[in-house]
């Protein structure tokens, strides 16, 4: 019987005792090899494309993009990145949001490793993963999202990519100018984006 090859993960977390914990428990495993550690989202997206690794591990709250902006980028530039969020941040409106993103599994980070690596594998596999809590959550928010007749209900309107990227921007304290030289984007598109959002 062969060994099977390693699953490949890429950590996209902003603190570093958090990597190196992840890393360390990962790598003692044996069946998990790190090929990349991002301490931003854009750092993550960036290392997601050149790395494609099986399954991105991703942090929420991250600088110079969040986690679900980063999903959104990685996602859109393919379809078939494996992303599981592991996160404080457990509320319905961030499993939601991450759910619609498109993620393959969403863990709590008070899970255990045993828990994780069983997530990892499932996810590289091809089959999602959420913590028992979150996936009751899951079900739950989506039987009240749908009306009487079992046709889902219509939200309001939502931001784009785009126009969230510039409001996380924004909300950093980063000017307009530098906005608009980090996304490539007009100055103009930047205040246009900023006043509508």
């Amino acid at each position: 019987m062969t060994a099977r090859p390693p699953v490949t993960v890429l950590l996209a977390d902003d603190h570093l005792i958090v990597r190196q914990g992840l890393s360390a428990l990962l790598n003692s495993d044996g069946g998990f090899l790190i090929v990349g550690e991002a301490r931003t989202g854009r750092e993550a997206v960036r290392l997601a494309a050149s790395l494609a690794p099986d399954v991105i591990l991703m942090d929420i709250a991250m600088p110079l993009l969040n986690g679900l902006e980063a999903t959104l980028q990685i996602l859109a530039a393919n379809p078939a990145a494996k992303i599981v969020i592991l996160s404080a941040h457990s509320d319905d409106e961030y499993i939601q949001r991450m759910s619609e993103a498109g993620v393959s599994g969403f863990l709590e980070k008070q899970t255990s490793a045993e828990i994780l690596g069983r997530a990892l594998r499932e996810v590289a596999g091809g089959r999602p993963f959420f913590s028992p809590s979150i996936a009751k959550r899951l079900a739950e928010t989506a039987a009240r999202h749908l009306d009487r007749n079992g046709l889902a209900k219509t939200d309001g309107p939502r931001l784009t990519s785009r126009e969230s990227e510039v409001l996380q921007l924004v909300a950093e304290g980063s000017a307009n100018k530098q906005i608009a030289g980090e996304l490539g984007i007009s100055i103009k598109t930047v205040e246009n984006t900023a006043s509508t959002s």
